[in-house]
């Protein structure tokens, strides 16, 4: 019963973990949050310090995305 438990369990952090992995790691939802930063500052409803705030961390995370992809396809 304690393996079923235990098998179980692991189930569900292993789903957790791959939902959660799929969601920081959406190189898509990144890229349209930057094409909607560009369109805020085309349009005047950000400043500019606001959109290179913005934008030097969006283009921090898609750094981050390439590498993880790159290190995870290396290692299988």
């Amino acid at each position: 019963m304690a393996f079923l438990i235990d098998s179980f369990l692991l189930f569900i952090a292993e789903n957790i973990l791959e939902q959660a992995e799929k969601e920081l790691m959406n190189e898509d939802e990144v890229r349209h949050d930057l094409r909607e930063l560009y369109e805020q500052l085309e349009s005047g409803r950000i400043t500019e310090e606001e959109f290179e705030k913005r934008e030097e961390e969006l283009v921090k995370r898609l750094e981050e995305i390439e590498e993880y992809k790159k290190e995870r396809d290396e290692a299988a």
